[in-house]
């Protein structure tokens, strides 16, 4: 039964009726302002040069590993692999090429990868340390992960075909990433960045059988996190405002360029 509230018509006293709370407004407002915050974070050439970019050769790569012949597409990633056994014959072309593939056929989930980690730590420290932060992050874990296999395989450990295991992929360039921008954060934002990372490595170590990716991924999030100082002193990103000094009372301030008092000087 729909309520009733009197309103202010012409013999003031009329019953209108009360239409409730908006509920449809209010579920059809809370679907937009999702919709449109994830939209803003989704990266874009102008505010994301190198994640956008970056997304586009993964994509590409993706694409041309769907439709391509699947002989050839295996052919590319071996040689593009960062094993053991290319990193020891031939380490620049495994450490580069190994991330311009994705660990799948999917590419949606990079995106959002891409659109929470990558991007945001772009539009705080520019594309340029974003990008050496991804590509340290990247050689680091790979560098870590595979000496531990060839270690293993040396000590008998692991059989020696351990040592041609398929490794390509962006995960370590974007773990790398989060650890970064978890120094840039608040400390709420900082202990949900770091703790997401934590509860997705320990799950996998839980169910996957896979060294490379147990010593892998950690070792990058912790390469970013070893970032920090670096990054929160670099240009851009002072370690603190600068505010205008008040001036004694008397005293004539000095006035900036334009005509108007310097409030924060970045």
């Amino acid at each position: 039964m729909a309520g009733l509230r009197r309103g202010a018509g012409p013999g003031g006293s009329r019953p209108l009726p009360y239409a409730g709370p908006p509920f449809g407004m209010l579920r059809f407002g809370l679907r937009t302002g999702v919709t449109e915050w994830l939209l803003a974070r989704v990266p874009t050439p102008r505010r994301n040069p190198f994640a956008f970019g970056y997304l586009a050769v993964v994509g590409a790569t993706t694409a041309f590993g769907k439709l391509a012949n699947p002989d050839l597409v295996l052919r590319l990633q071996e040689a593009s692999s960062s094993d053991g056994h290319n990193l020891l014959h031939h380490p620049l072309r495994a450490l580069l090429l190994s991330g311009f593939w994705v660990a799948g056929e999917v590419w949606m989930p990079y995106l959002w990868g891409f659109a929470f980690t990558v991007a945001p730590l772009e539009r705080r420290v520019g594309s340029r340390r974003a990008a050496a932060v991804f590509a340290i992050g990247h050689v680091t874990a790979t560098l870590l992960s595979q000496a531990v296999v060839i270690t293993a395989v040396e000590a008998g450990r692991l059989e020696s075909a351990a040592m041609d295991y398929l490794d390509i992929g962006v995960s370590y360039g974007v773990l790398a990433s989060l650890g970064a921008l978890a120094g840039l954060l608040s400390w709420r934002g900082r202990l949900l960045a770091l703790g997401s990372a934590a509860t997705l490595i320990a799950e996998q170590i839980a169910t996957e059988n896979d060294l490379v990716t147990a010593v892998g991924h950690p070792a990058a999030v912790l390469t970013g996190v070893a970032l920090w100082r670096w990054l929160r002193r670099g240009p851009g990103r002072p370690l603190r405002s600068r505010r205008a000094e008040v001036p004694a009372a008397g005293s004539a301030s000095a006035p900036s360029p334009g005509g108007a008092p310097v409030l924060d000087a970045r």
